[in-house]
């Protein structure tokens, strides 16, 4: 665990993804949930040793399955943007573990399949604050890797939780990603948040070399994505791209493997979404 400022803490070691708190007088804000149960059992008491409160609220930065399957472990209210709230609307109660080639960290623990999802109580469109301190701390929806993308910003301490926004060399999300409405995203933190400790939502505290890295990265891939489009290139030949992709980035090699599939899973299913509505055989 990082204190990263008085009353601000984050984790980044349990797997799936990196998990904060807000520690208030009134009481605690948390920032998406670990995975695993043990692990949010013990998140929960790491805080409680620290002050936290037993009145909290949980922050959902968006529906990805590995920083929500534990929330409902946190006991708690649960704030998400609409859309983040319309896609659970649209899942099963229990989780069925769909999709399971998404390089996705959940897919390398058979226990959370099975596991009933908790659905937001408080949902937002654009902007709200929260007050239960002397700290005022907004919820903002910002578009990019997923519907409904949130982020966390506590002014007073200059420090921002921007989610998938940037990956510390991994691989992006693109299955349901809007790569330009990203880009645009990544140019407004780069402007807007330069004074900023900006927390990645895998990877932590992040320099703003990261947020250059992560939209020279985006176009790269819209880069391949154009060409492939030109030649009027079947739906499967984007797998042609990922080696380069890889390449980009540095991590251990025993990643390899999930960090492929990531790229094929997210480049095929954003590739038939944008550009080839309609073909889902690859061909």
């Amino acid at each position: 665990m990082q204190q990263i400022d008085q009353s601000i803490y984050i984790e980044n070691t349990y797997p799936g993804v990196t998990v904060g708190a807000i520690l208030f007088p009134l009481g605690t804000i948390l920032i998406d949930a670990p995975l695993r149960a043990e692990d949010a059992r013990g998140w929960l008491n790491l805080l409680y040793n620290l002050g936290g409160k037993p009145n909290r609220m949980l922050v959902n930065l968006d529906a990805h399955p590995d920083r929500t399957l534990g929330a409902r472990l946190m006991e708690c209210t649960i704030i998400a943007h609409q859309k983040t709230a319309q896609v659970f609307r649209g899942r099963p109660s229990v989780f069925k573990g769909q999709n399971a080639e998404s390089g996705s960290a959940w897919e390398t623990f058979d226990d959370v399949v099975g596991t009933r999802w908790a659905m937001p109580e408080i949902t937002f469109s654009h902007k709200i604050s929260i007050h239960w301190g002397e700290h005022e701390v907004f919820i903002e929806y910002h578009a990019g890797p997923a519907p409904g993308g949130t982020w966390v910003v506590i002014p007073s301490s200059k420090v921002v939780f921007v989610g998938d926004v940037v990956l510390l060399n991994q691989p992006p999300f693109l299955t349901n990603a809007d790569i330009p409405a990203w880009i645009d995203t990544l140019d407004l933190l780069s402007s807007n948040y330069r004074e900023y400790r900006v927390v990645s939502g895998r990877g932590g505290i992040i320099p703003q070399e990261s947020v250059k890295a992560q939209q020279k990265h985006l176009k790269s891939i819209l880069k391949g994505l154009d060409k492939l489009v030109k030649r009027n290139a079947p739906t499967s030949d984007v797998e042609h791209l990922i080696p380069n992709l890889l390449s980009d980035l540095d991590f251990p090699k025993e990643l390899q493997d999930q960090y492929y599939q990531r790229y094929r899973h997210g480049l095929f299913q954003y590739y038939a979404r944008r550009y080839r509505p309609g073909d889902s055989s690859g061909e």
